[in-house]
């Protein structure tokens, strides 16, 4: 095994774990805030990239696929909670429920409007290709994408810590009765999250399908991955979605590039040690 592999597989896993904690933060707050479980964030991942390819190719800029994939994913959480969740909270095995049947309606409304052939969403040609770094040659668009990554984390950390907002969210995840009692408007701190969770969904709907693709199916991978991310980290911890992405990405490269065979045990048994040994996470609380 040559070090220039391993220099591969660890820029593997940081492209991977870039993707994987955009899609899990915003989940993992969700369910840390509200607990509710929003199983269809994985069909909201899935649509609003496939909005932003259809605006890619009819305008031939990623940055308005961005944009879209955003606003759609936005507009489409909205409808989720207002919609549909309202009516079942404080129930959690109807929100379980009831988000699982609208990642299946996502899913086959995804399936009938743009086929079934997956589709890689098309980079711009500063972006394609590969970068010599010494030690190896990477591409340049998983490059951006840990550049990405890392920034999205970084704002997020600061928005969180360093806010007003912030840290009602904190206070929020630890007792959500007692910041209501003082007096703060819960219902709009339940909407910014909402709000924001759909954008960081909608952005790697477009950043995934570049990597990864669109394809069928594609939905209930992503969102498999980011309860490993969330159960592994911890729920409602951004620092736990953090290393519980960085852990699934490198495990996920590792597993594939020298057991592929094996690639779903190395990916899965972390989780099922962690939640005999540790139920709450890694940086989880009980």
């Amino acid at each position: 095994m040559s070090f220039s592999f391993l220099v591969l597989q660890l820029l593997n896993g940081l492209s991977l774990a870039a993707l994987y904690f955009m899609v899990a933060s915003g989940f993992s707050l969700i369910f840390g805030l509200m607990r509710i479980a929003n199983l269809s964030h994985g069909g909201l991942y899935l649509i609003s990239g496939y909005i932003g390819l259809t605006v890619i190719r009819s305008s031939g800029s990623l940055l308005l696929g961005i944009v879209a994939a955003a606003v759609s994913a936005v507009f489409l959480n909205i409808l989720i909670k207002e919609g549909f969740l309202r009516f079942v909270r404080g129930r959690e095995l109807s929100q379980v429920l009831l988000t699982i049947g609208l990642a299946f309606i996502i899913g086959d409304l995804c399936l009938a409007i743009w086929g079934g052939v997956p589709t890689l969403i098309p980079v711009p040609s500063m972006l394609q290709g590969a970068m010599n770094l010494g030690l190896a040659t990477y591409p340049r668009y998983r490059l951006l994408l840990i550049f990405i990554g890392a920034g999205v984390a970084l704002a997020l950390w600061l928005l969180l810590e360093r806010t007003r907002w912030g840290a009602v969210i904190r206070a929020g995840v630890d007792d959500v009765e007692m910041v209501s009692a003082i007096g703060i408007n819960i219902e709009r701190v339940f909407l910014g999250v909402f709000i924001l969770a759909a954008v960081l969904a909608g952005i790697a709907g477009i950043l995934g399908g570049a990597l990864l693709g669109l394809y069928p199916g594609g939905d209930s991978d992503i969102l498999l991955i980011s309860l490993v991310v969330v159960i592994v980290g911890g729920i409602g911890s951004l620092e736990g979605a953090l290393v519980g992405s960085l852990l699934a990405g490198f495990l996920e490269a590792i597993g594939k590039s020298m057991f592929p065979e094996l690639a779903y045990f190395i990916l899965f048994a972390p989780m099922v040690i962690i939640l005999a040994f540790r139920p709450q996470g890694i940086l989880g609380r009980r």
